[in-house]
Formats: structure tokens, sequence, C-alpha cells
């Protein structure tokens, strides 16, 4: 059996166990929080960015995917980086990346602009999230690993939810860039932290990188997310603006599968993927995050726009989903040793299906408690499936692919994200038009693309209407987008109800379920401490 030591290390077989390792644990969750907290902390804001800078629905969907995207198409490219320079360094490198995008979207003066500082702020995210996890791996024995993953699995579930909620605190006191600048001092702040706890560790034979093979991916994945953004966006689904890019993207995608698949170094190591229970993992995950984004995008403009809540309100209606999340998330993995990760994954997403079919009977006028509650059965159903299904994936992994491992986990977290934000965010802006269409088709022409793109629209142009008009397009916007919001929530449960399907055919049950990781195979070493650490 190996034995090594390093910077407060020690061991003896197949893993070490470190000694300051819940404060190591404590030190990666700051960072991968305030990373993943970004995927939904502009939520709320989309409304004063909307008015400040005169930003299309469009543009606010892009200036969420721009960072998810680069966010989850780098992901894998982070890790083999980390494999070869040490995760710790990448770690730092990363968040000073991040931090310096999130000041340059603070102040960003266009809606263009803060386009692209949000997608260096997924540069930056992307080099950051799967060292953390790394970084995890190698300092938890398996008797505590399945507990440390948990924690971690729940906090970034958490931080989704905290986001608008933060989003909202801010706002009432500090204009809309303060949900982007306040990433600056927790950034500096974890990089003092991880230069004091966390040793470093890199692979003993780092995979090499294909940055081809990145771009590529990159490529393929914008260009879906934008075929489908603007099928929302025009409901011209056949014509050339959405086929374009949308097969174009799936093709590219086809030719970077196609050349990892012809690789001898290929990222991911297509190897991973003979697993189904690594498959189905990934799925029940890439799932669960598509429903939690997409809810998250329209929940908030059902909020401010149906109901009239200030940012504040509308983030601290999400409350319950966090909650939930923290109240179950660690306690899943005692669920998953008793039940298997199977039952405990298709649970949660039945339930997580329950709760957007109940969006059925939300209107404007639905009492705030139904609402509450439909929230916190959603966080409830999220907490039994993100928590296990990153256990059970993990699972299947030998100590020298956690890395590897860590990335695909992220990855599928992040693409599941922005195809929820793109597909749902198209769904409810085709089914506000086809709801809405009748009482604008009475408007002057120039008005009605403002007042049929979105409900924020339709309210802007209310505002410069006289009377009795304005009163009346203000009502259908607002009662075409809660059609939509049910539309688009009915989508939710049928995706949910997918995932559960998958979990139930594929996902390994008791016998595997809670066995942490499985020892290293053939003659590949584990991954070991940095000399010098």
């Amino acid at each position: 059996m190996a034995q090594f030591t390093c910077d407060g290390v020690t061991g003896v077989g197949e893993r070490s166990v470190h000694d300051r390792r819940w404060w190591v644990l404590a030190t990666m969750v700051a960072p991968m929080l305030v990373v993943v907290l970004d995927n939904s902390v502009l939520t709320v804001a989309l409304r004063p960015i909307q008015q400040s800078l005169g930003a299309t629905q469009s543009q606010l969907a892009w200036a969420l995917n721009a960072y998810t995207l680069l966010f989850a198409g780098l992901l894998l490219t982070g890790s083999l980086v980390g494999d070869r320079y040490g995760h710790r360094r990448v770690l730092v490198v990363g968040l000073a990346i991040f931090g310096v995008a999130s000041a340059l979207s603070a102040f960003a003066a266009t809606p263009d602009l803060l386009i692209v500082g949000r997608a260096l702020m997924g540069v930056g995210a992307a080099a950051v999230v799967p060292s953390t996890l790394s970084i995890i791996g190698n300092v938890f024995g398996p008797a505590e690993r399945g507990r440390a993953l948990a924690v971690w699995a729940g906090a970034t579930g958490v931080a989704v939810v905290v986001g608008p909620i933060a989003g909202g605190v801010l706002l009432t006191h500090f204009w809309w860039g303060s949900v982007l600048a306040v990433n600056v001092p927790v950034v500096l702040f974890s990089v003092v932290a991880i230069g004091r706890l966390v040793p470093e560790s890199r692979h003993p034979a780092p995979g090499r990188l294909d940055l081809l093979g990145v771009v590529l991916s990159i490529v393929g994945l914008v260009a879906v997310v934008y075929g489908i953004s603007k099928g929302g966006e025009t409901s011209e689904w056949a014509g050339a603006p959405v086929l374009v890019p949308l097969l174009g993207g799936v093709a590219v995608l086809a030719v970077s599968g196609w050349r990892q698949h012809r690789s001898n170094h290929p990222a991911p190591d297509l190897a991973l993927f003979g697993n189904p229970a690594l498959l189905a993992a990934c799925a029940a995950t890439t799932l669960a995050f598509f429903a939690l984004f997409g809810a998250t995008f329209y929940l908030t403009f059902y909020l401010q726009y149906a109901r009239g809540f200030t940012p504040l309100q509308a983030g601290l209606t999400f409350l319950p989903i966090a909650l939930a999340l923290m109240t179950f998330a660690p306690r899943s993995a005692r669920l998953v040793k008793e039940y298997g990760a199977k039952r405990v994954c298709a649970g949660g997403l039945l339930t997580v299906a329950l709760a957007f079919g109940g969006y059925r009977f939300v209107d404007a006028q639905t009492p705030l408690l139904f609402v509450l509650l439909l929230l916190l059965l959603l966080g409830t159903g999220l907490a039994h499936v993100v928590a296990p299904a990153t256990e059970s994936m993990m699972a299947t992994l030998s100590r020298d692919r956690v890395g590897a491992g860590s990335s695909v986990n992220n990855t599928v977290r992040q693409v599941g994200g922005a195809l929820g934000v793109a597909v749902l965010g198209a769904v409810l802006a085709a089914s506000y038009r086809s709801h809405v269409e009748v009482v604008v088709q009475q408007l002057p022409e120039p008005l009605r693309g403002t007042a049929s793109e979105s409900v924020g629209g339709a309210l802007a142009v209310a505002a410069r209407l006289p009377g009795e008009a304005g009163v009346r397009l203000a009502d259908a916007g607002r009662d075409a987008f809660v059609a939509a919001m049910q539309t688009t929530a009915a989508v939710s449960a049928l995706v949910a109800l997918l995932g559960a399907v998958i979990v139930l055919r594929y996902l390994p049950g008791l016998a595997v379920a809670g066995s942490g990781l499985a020892p290293p195979r053939g003659d590949r070493q584990p991954a070991v401490p940095a000399e010098g650490a």
C-alpha cells in the first residue's frame, strides 16, 4: 500500500486524511459558493438591468448564459490544467480572473459589455469549481467522503437559491452592479484562506490539453443555445436564423465527439461513460439543474412583474428552496445507504415534478403561502437528487479519475442550467407571445414588438398609453405571462419525470450506493500531493 505525507496530510493505503480536512472543506465551499451563486444572483437584477441598460429579454438571457456556457465549456480544461500545474495554484488564478471580471461586469455601460464581462467570469469559474472538488477528494477518506460530498453538493444547490436573496438585499441599498461587485471581497478572503490552509496537489501523469476540442465544444454549445433562444424570441422555428445555428451547433458537437472518440487523450475521458450508472447520475444531475435554473429564471419574472414584488421580496420568496436544500441534502447520504441511490434520486425527481405540476394552479392572486409550499417541495426534491447523484457518480471512479469525474459532474450541472434557461426561456417567450397577441395587434406598429417581447416590455408600453388603454394592456400582459409560466412549469415537470425514468432504469441500487470511491484500477497511480506543498 502506498504511504505519503505532505503539509499536514498523513495516510496509509488508498486515501490520505488531512488533519485540517474540515477547515479545508469550509475553505473550498466559500469560492464554490460565490461562483455557483453567480448563476442565479443576477436573476433578481434582471428588471433593474433592463430599465438601466435598455436590455431586451434575449440579452438578459445571454447575460445569464454567457457565464454558464463558458463555465461549462471550460470545466474539463480547468480540471486538466489543475492536474498538470496543481489544483491550488489553478484555483487561485481562477479566482483572480473571476474577481477582475466581476468588477468589469458590475460597471458595464451596455448590455453587450455586461455579456462579455459575464463570459470572462465564466472562464474564471471554470478553473475554480473542479479544483474545489478535486481538493476535497484528496483530503477526505472513504468513511467521511460521503458527508463531505453531501455538504459540497448541498451548498451548491443552496447557492443557486441564495443568489436571488443576496441580490435582493443588495439591490435594496445599491445599484444593480452591486450584485457582481460583492464578489471581489469574497475572492480576496478566499485567496488568503487557501494560501494558509490548502495543500497543493497534482496528478503524477496529467492528461494532454486539447484546445481545439475545447473550442469546438464551446462553439457547439453556444450555437445550440443561440438557436433555441432565437426560436423562442421569434417563434419562427423553421427559419434560417434558428435552424442554421441550431443544426450547425449540433454538427459541431458531433464533430467534437468524433474527434474525442479518435483521440488518445480525450477530454473528457470517454472511458468514464462506459458505466451506465455514471451516465444515469449525469442525466439526473443535468435534468435537475435544467429544471432549477429555468424555474429560477421564470419565477423571478412572475414575482416581480405579475405580483409586483421588489427584488428583495422576490429573493426572499426563494428561501424555502434554500432551507430545504440545507436541511435534507446533508442527510441524503443516510437515505442512500438505507434505500439506495436509485430510489432516493427517483423519489427526488418525482417530488420535483409534483412541485412543478402545482404551478398549474398558480396565478397573480394565488395565496403566497401556496407558492412558498411549492418552492419548499421543489427544494426537498432537489436535495434528494443533487447530493446522491454526485456521490453515486464519484463512487464509480478510481482515485486517479476523481479530477476528471469532478469536471464531468460540474459540466453536466452547468450545461443543464444553460439549457434550462434557454429551453424554458424559449417556451416562456413563445407561449407569452401567443397569449398576448390579440391585445398587442391593437397597438400602433412601433409599439407591438416591444409589448409582445416580454411582460416587462408590455408594462413599459402600458405606462406610455393613456387611461384605460394602458390598464388593459398591463392586465393582458400579466395574464399572458401567468399562462405562459403555467405552460413552462408543465414542461419542467415532464423533464423531471423523464429524469426519474432514466434513474429507475440505469442507476444502481443498494449494492453500489454509498460505497465510496472504487480502488485504483490497473497500473494507474493515484493523484498525490505535490512535492514541497
